[in-house]
């Protein structure tokens, strides 16, 4: 039961910024970090790209727990309990990578985290439904969009930056790779365990605590029958099998990308890679590539708003694809200089951007109608799954036996699915005029 008393709402600049960088941060240290923390502690394209994809898992198949969280306890309570448990699982990362089983043990308090996170999300956003009335989630949308970039930016560069300064010896000496890891994941587990302090204080009341004496069981089956009536509803849309070509495959090359290129940009260049260190890594890929996409989605959303889907959707799927050619020169050249390196990874994260700008207001336009929520969350599992989850599985197995060069090329030929999952696509009637 959401609480009438404006008091108890609290000024939302006070939590909304807050509550989506503490969505983002675990999400970066899971997916992103990791990434780097094992390819520089000796494992393979291969091994690194299917056990991140796998902790992915969680955010694939989220739609399936998110009754159980509207059933117990509030919101307030889900996102508290999570970000705790966030904090000292992370903390448990740090203490665990100087071991013999850090690998086993990382993996599963990754995959730990992985479950929280996605606990938080569905939290997070619920709260923010019940938190603000229709005029202020307009309003803060862009905040809350912004402040997870900011997440984003804080995991994937600044925190990994940390990590290669700290190997370089920015305290006097340099420090062993397992070592300047437990710091940085136990400095995330800090910032996670202050946004749960902080959140503790500031989070507004905003529902009633489910009574104990609730019928549990009717609850569950209600929540049940919902949850298979949105399945329903998604598959009897209009040219459902376009549209689930469409969600499933548009991403196919930039899922292949995701693993490989944090990966051929810290190879050393015996083994076809740049080279780069971590502190370069996080500065350009996680720093200045984060600005880009970032940048490249408010541009394409300002495009589409002003002269609409269905002129922008090619010109937006050019940019997702064409770009991706970069890493082909820069596989072929292996170049030393950090301006061509940043100049290539900056305006691939831009026309990533904008091509994912397009292909998110397609989900958005297919979600509209009956149960839209349900339905859009639906779509973000299924894009999850074909646009990160399996290909990123596959793509380490790709580049260990085809090479850099090779595989960027192959990403180049899988661009071919993307313009042919667009052309078949319908676009929703409202878009189509």
């Amino acid at each position: 039961m959401q609480i009438n008393n404006m008091k108890k709402k609290g000024k939302a600049f006070a939590w909304v910024p807050t509550l989506y960088m503490g969505e983002s941060l675990p999400y970066a240290a899971v997916m992103l970090m990791s990434v780097v923390l094992y390819q520089e502690m000796g494992l393979t394209d291969t091994q690194i790209a299917l056990y991140t994809s796998w902790l992915g898992l969680p955010w694939v198949i989220k739609p399936l727990w998110s009754p159980f969280v509207d059933m117990l306890r509030t919101k307030r309570w889900w996102i508290l309990s999570m970000q705790l448990l966030i904090g000292g699982a992370l903390g448990a990362v740090a203490l665990t990578l100087p071991t013999a089983f850090w690998l086993q043990a990382s993996l599963a308090l990754f995959m730990l985290v992985a479950f929280s996170s996605a606990t938080h999300d569905i939290s997070a956003d619920g709260f923010y439904i019940l938190g603000l009335n229709q005029q202020d989630q307009e309003l803060y949308v862009g905040v809350r969009n912004t402040f997870y970039r900011i997440g984003m930016v804080l995991g994937q560069g600044g925190l990994v930056v940390l990590a290669g300064a700290l190997q370089r010896g920015i305290t006097g000496s340099s420090m062993s790779v397992p070592l300047s890891w437990s710091i940085t994941f136990m400095a995330v587990a800090v910032l996670m365990l202050l946004l749960f302090a902080y959140h503790s204080r500031v989070l507004p009341q905003v529902e009633e605590a489910k009574p104990e004496e609730d019928d549990k069981p009717k609850t569950l089956l209600s929540h049940m029958q919902e949850f298979a009536r949105t399945w329903v509803v998604f598959f009897s849309k209009p040219h459902i099998i376009s549209a689930l070509c469409f969600i499933l495959l548009f991403r196919l090359p930039e899922g292949l990308l995701t693993k490989i290129v944090p990966l051929f940009l810290k190879r050393s260049r015996a083994e076809g890679g740049l080279g780069l260190d971590s502190f370069d890594y996080g500065t350009i890929y996680g720093t200045l590539g984060v600005i880009g996409l970032l940048g490249g989605g408010l541009l394409g959303g300002y495009l589409v708003s002003k002269y609409g889907l269905r002129r922008c959707l090619w010109p937006l799927v050019m940019c997702i694809t064409l770009p991706d050619i970069v890493y082909v020169y820069l596989s072929y050249v292996l170049t030393e200089n950090l301006w061509i390196i940043g100049s290539c990874v900056f305006v691939e994260q831009v026309g990533y951007g904008l091509g994912f700008t397009a292909y998110t207001l397609y989900l958005v336009s297919f979600a509209r109608g009956e149960r839209s929520t349900s339905v859009f969350s639906l779509c973000t599992a299924f894009q999850y799954l074909g646009g990160v989850m399996l290909p990123g599985m596959v793509s380490g197995w790709m580049s260990d036996h085809l090479g850099y060069v090779d595989f960027f090329w192959w990403v180049m030929g899988f661009c071919l699915v993307t313009f042919a999952v667009t052309a078949m696509v319908h676009l929703p009637k409202d878009e189509a005029s």
